[in-house]
């Protein structure tokens, strides 16, 4: 990806792009550089806002048209969000906004207006990153024009597929979102079956998400410091954040910590060969959200890759398919502008 932060404005026809959270959003505009491949995408004017300092979404979006002079311009707009897209009253579970995507597309004179998940925008950013962007686990090689999957624990388990279409000659991605993230978990040793029936004295039902996740891995420690030495964590003082647990595992002061580490790297192996075995992903498997990225050295140490791999007699699938971490801290930006240009 190019970023040139210039606040130059040559075209009358502009691609507004957003990666919108809960506490900040990033607005830019985006180009193609070879006109209408979008394998070379400029991503420049960017501006970050405080969501705090807007009572609305519309405030803030004008505010960057106005900033930017891109009144009486046609604007073809892309804003990835994270929270469900396919109605158009969008709700944000971390802010008090609330709008009509249709009366948003109204009241800022849009041309066009597209709202995707951001699990979407990272998946159609797949394709763009560079080998600075991302960092790749163990073997396999990707093969040109297959499917890609992507998944994500983070607050939840994010999961997205992209398979490639011809429209009018045109090569294009089309993304596959959904809830991979809640399917049954499935243990494969012992130790995993009694971190399950542990969580399962919870929990109703325990999903992959039940452990793949930021409360994922404070489970699997609840669980393995219950089954290592039959202790229940009873207070707060004696419970241990995500952070904790990561810091802890990687610094070696803790020995639950490490095995819990262990644990999600291992399950998350066996849940990202699934995905590989579902989309038959030989494009390769990405990693995404903010968990993974701070321990990659721990997961190319780990079973991750083996697990990943281990596949019965369709292992064949597995072992070819590459798996990479993405690194790329932002790419909402990236993958909102790969939509937009690509439409």
């Amino acid at each position: 990806m190019n970023t040139n932060l210039t606040h130059t404005k040559d075209h009358t026809n502009i691609n507004l792009i957003a990666d919108i959270g809960g506490t900040n959003i990033r607005l830019a505009q985006a180009t193609s550089k070879s006109g209408t491949d979008t394998g070379d995408i400029d991503i420049n004017n960017i501006e970050t806002y405080q969501c705090k300092e807007f009572s609305s979404l519309a405030d803030v979006v004008a505010h960057y048209i106005d900033v930017k002079e891109l009144n009486n311009l046609v604007i073809n707009a892309c804003f990835a969000i994270a929270c469900p897209v396919d109605k158009d009253l969008i709700s944000m579970t971390n802010l008090p906004w609330q709008f009509s995507q249709k009366e948003l597309k109204q009241v800022l004179s849009l041309n066009s207006l597209h709202f995707i998940n951001d699990y979407t925008a990272i998946a159609m950013a797949i394709p763009l990153l560079s080998e600075q962007q991302k960092v790749k686990i163990g073997g396999g090689d990707s093969i040109a024009g297959k499917p890609i999957s992507v998944c994500g624990p983070g607050t939840g388990l994010g999961v997205a597929n992209l398979i490639p279409l011809t429209i009018s000659g045109n090569e294009q991605w089309h993304c596959i979102s959904g809830e991979g993230g809640h399917i049954d978990f499935a243990p494969v040793n012992e130790i995993e079956q009694q971190v399950m029936n542990f969580i399962q004295g919870i929990k109703k039902r325990v999903s992959y998400e039940q452990l793949l996740s930021g409360y994922g891995l404070e489970q699997i420690y609840q669980a393995l410091l219950f089954i290592n030495h039959g202790k229940e964590i009873t207070t707060i003082e004696d419970k241990l954040t995500a952070k904790d647990i990561t810091t802890n595992a990687l610094n070696a002061t803790c020995d639950i910590c490490q095995q819990t580490l262990t644990l999600f790297c291992d399950v998350l192996g066996s849940f990202a060969g699934n995905l590989a075995l579902i989309m038959n992903s030989q494009g390769g498997v990405y990693i995404a959200g903010g968990i993974v990225p701070r321990f990659v050295d721990y997961l190319k140490m780990s079973n991750f890759r083996s697990r990943f791999e281990t596949k019965g007699r369709l292992s064949c699938i597995t072992e070819q398919a590459p798996t990479y971490v993405i690194t790329e801290e932002q790419p909402g930006l990236l993958g909102a502008a790969a939509f937009v240009l690509q439409r």
